[in-house]
């Protein structure tokens, strides 16, 4: 990642005054609801809106899940890949080309989903039809991530948990399985991994000012670090942890309606850091009453560059480390058929089954080799039941397990040690 240094000529008035413009650009994206117009053309400004049939709601039934899937130029089939590998029609899915995309990949995508007489049926598949620079160690990630969710609110508020993944990763679970082990759970816990490390350079990542183009350019651009570094908060306490994030409904219109100023607060402030969004969540759940006691240190995410085998083998490690997700997989890795194949009972190009779809062995897609008017899933069957296999059964015993410990012990954010303490 290229990097800039603003001199520290006439600086420190320059430099704030850049760093608050940049502030408030985060704050008019957000009031402006960047990535939102009605539209219904394949290339046109924004959403997608396809016929809905809506799932049944309540404690009896398995929850709904939000996706927001996001990607760069060429990642057009490993996007419908990951989606196809994750869907169910409970859920909802938002996928995102970024500005580094041409309209040309955009509306390929949009017709893709179109072309599928599943996916307009359950009305749950929205593409954003109009490309944002996003730099992923930047202010303008946290930008992405904030409309993301308020455009799953405004498609639908009827999810449980917003899931934020990028097109490296993968499931480790069906969705029949996850559905199931989340269908126990309160559905006010945030899953979110917190970090215990207050590493000088961490603090200074911190307290350094940086600035994202990519805010206000068409394309992505590097960030800017400024000479100058501002001192550690006491306002407030910052926690850090991992991007990767499974965040309740109620928290996410929490961040983005922000009737409270704590959201907005931190916002201004995470607008100047570098990577805010290993820290802006993380810290406006540890700062806020009403949701401190809500959060799992856990992000039910698997790394696969940063795991050790101790012997086992990186597969079967992967599979038995109790994880619904993991990354980064590099587009042809070998492992993600092995995972279609043997975890997800899943066809080349296909869906993965479950009881919602009656016609399991025919679940193509609209490749080559399905025959010409077949369906994804052409006999729908019960989409408010799911069954779980012996990977969801284990998944909910370990999350039940966690949810169990956390009513037993201190709150995460107790737990995890605030940047810049000693």
């Amino acid at each position: 990642m290229r990097t800039s240094k603003i001199s520290s000529g006439n600086s420190g008035y320059h430099v704030w005054i850049l760093a608050f413009a940049m502030s408030l650009l985060i704050l008019i994206a957000l009031s402006k609801s960047w990535f939102y117009d009605h539209a219904s053309a394949a290339a046109s400004e924004d959403l997608q809106y396809f016929s809905v049939i809506v799932p049944s709601k309540g404690r009896d039934y398995p929850p709904v899940l939000a996706y927001w899937i996001c990607g760069t130029s060429g990642d057009g089939k490993r996007m419908l890949r990951l989606l196809k590998a994750i869907y169910h029609p409970r859920n909802q899915y938002l996928l995102q080309l970024d500005a580094e995309s041409s309209d040309y990949e955009r509306a390929e995508l949009v017709v893709s989903i179109q072309s599928e007489s599943l996916f307009q049926a359950f009305g749950n598949v929205n593409v954003v039809g109009k490309g944002y620079a996003i730099n992923e160690m930047g202010s303008s990630a946290l930008a992405a991530i904030l409309n993301a969710a308020a455009l799953l609110l405004k498609l639908s508020t009827d999810w449980d948990w917003f899931i934020n993944l990028s097109v490296s990763d993968y499931p480790l679970v069906s969705q029949d399985d996850l559905l199931h082990a989340f269908t126990s759970l309160p559905r006010d816990l945030n899953f979110i991994n917190y970090s215990n490390d207050t590493a000088k350079n961490e603090i200074h990542k911190i307290n350094q000012i940086v600035v994202d183009p990519s805010l206000h350019l068409q394309k992505r651009s590097h960030l800017y670090y400024a000479v100058e570094t501002r001192t550690t908060p006491d306002a407030f306490k910052i926690f850090g942890g991992s991007p990767w994030l499974i965040l309740t409904r109620a928290f996410m219109e929490y961040c983005v309606q922000g009737w409270d100023n704590l959201p907005r607060k931190l916002l201004m402030y995470f607008s100047n850091t570098a990577s805010p969004l290993e820290s802006y969540f993380h810290s406006v759940l540890c700062n806020s009453p009403e949701f401190q006691n809500t959060t799992v240190s856990d992000d039910l995410r698997y790394n696969i560059l940063e795991t050790a085998t101790d012997g086992e083998s990186p597969y079967d490690k992967m599979l038995n480390g109790g994880a619904a997700f993991a990354r980064p997989f590099k587009e042809d890795a070998a492992a993600l058929n092995m995972i279609d194949e043997n975890v997800l009972n899943r066809e080349p190009n296909g869906l993965v089954p479950g009881k919602w779809c009656l016609d399991q062995g025919m679940n193509k897609s609209s490749e080559a080799s399905k025959p010409p008017g077949e369906d994804l899933c052409s006999t729908w069957g019960n989409i408010n039941d799911v069954k779980p296999g012996s990977y969801g059964i284990k998944l909910a015993f370990l999350l039940s397990k966690i949810a169990s410990e956390e009513k037993l012990t201190p709150s995460q954010c107790l737990q995890a040690t605030k940047m810049g303490s000693s």
